[in-house]
């Protein structure tokens, strides 16, 4: 049951919820994403805020109940917003917002280097996606010598978000990805 509870909490859209509030149909703005980077492009940077803390809290919630099964309840919310129950499956965000989420309840250290390397390649590189990418890396890098145990959930979650931004691999590949 819990697992299951994980995989519907990591199903709820709340940059959809509360862009649609709004008065904003998200799914028609810049990439049509329905993550935070997308809520961000509209302009409200107090509704992408909480749009990252949505997501995120869904995540530490998914994980945190689920105390014996931690690492699947992990896995399971990420895909819950990755293909959500309430979209039929489609059009779900790219999971980095619930990664982090999942890390906070997990392990502290992890967060700091996918935060630390997010920020970094942000300011230097101005793309979300590259920041994104890079910061799931090093977290997986980060949990081989740093967590016990965590290592073969953030290699899965991070097969799945690499997955997730293919189109914006090409992109950055093109030289096309969008710039903040």
């Amino acid at each position: 049951m819990e697992l299951i509870l994980s995989y519907i909490l990591g199903s709820i859209p709340f940059s959809l919820i509360i862009t649609r509030i709004q008065g904003i149909e998200l799914r028609k703005i810049g990439s049509g994403n329905i993550g935070a980077t997308n809520v961000l492009r509209t302009g409200n940077k107090k509704l992408a805020v909480c749009a990252l803390l949505l997501d995120a809290m869904k995540g530490f919630i998914a994980v945190y109940i689920s105390q014996k099964f931690y690492c699947a309840a992990a896995i399971l919310a990420v895909l819950g917003h990755m293909f959500p129950l309430w979209l039929k499956f489609k059009g779900g965000g790219k999971g980095v917002a619930t990664t982090l989420g999942v890390l906070l309840a997990l392990d502290i250290q992890i967060v700091l280097v996918f935060l630390f390397t997010w920020v970094v390649v942000f300011l230097i590189f101005r793309y979300s996606s590259l920041a994104s990418l890079s910061a799931m890396a090093a977290a997986t890098i980060a949990s081989f010598f740093l967590s016990d145990g965590l290592f073969l959930t953030l290699f899965i979650i991070a097969v799945l978000v690499f997955c997730k931004h293919h189109q914006n691999i090409i992109n950055l590949w093109q030289g096309s990805e969008y710039k903040f």
